[in-house]
């Protein structure tokens, strides 16, 4: 648990607000349409496409540092938990389900979520290649290309191409 509570459910709740804000201006810009939910398909894609991104960068290293935490909190839990919304997109295959079309509500599910594993997936490799990519101007690239060299030989050695 973490050490400051409080510090942490502001975190989320001033995150989630903002992101919360987010979607409904999504549902202002993109037009619903009757079959297909444009605005809640568009932000759950791209809420699991950051998500991704963003887990990936910030605790893949190993021990989260207090920013880290921060972030992970106020953007990850807060911002995209708020901008994200599956709770809406239950609703619209309800009212698919509830108006004659399974079959419609069925696709809209397994497009939806399988978008959303894609988009994570991408979020996942975009934050794995921001962080093992050497900071511009700071400090020296070795590490890097130490991890990239040794991922290369693990290959060799497993009879795998480098």
């Amino acid at each position: 648990m973490s050490r400051a509570p409080v510090r942490d459910a502001a975190l989320v709740a001033v995150g989630g607000a903002l992101g919360s804000l987010g979607r409904w201006g999504v549902a202002h810009v993109l037009p619903a349409g009757s079959l297909w939910h444009w605005p809640t398909f568009a932000v759950n894609a791209l809420g699991a496409f950051l998500l991704g991104l963003l887990l990936e960068f910030l605790t893949r290293p190993g021990v989260e540092s207090t920013r880290a935490h921060t972030v992970r909190l106020l953007v990850g839990t807060g911002l995209l938990g708020g901008f994200t919304t599956y709770s809406a997109f239950a609703e619209e295959m309800w009212q698919l389900v509830d108006g004659g079309d399974s079959a419609g509500a069925f696709g809209y599910a397994v497009v939806t979520l399988g978008a959303g594993l894609l988009a994570a997936a991408f979020g996942v490799l975009a934050g794995s290649a921001l962080r093992d990519r050497p900071a511009a101007g700071r400090g020296d690239p070795a590490p890097a290309l130490q991890r990239s060299s040794d991922a290369a030989g693990r290959a060799t050695q497993d009879g795998g191409a480098p």
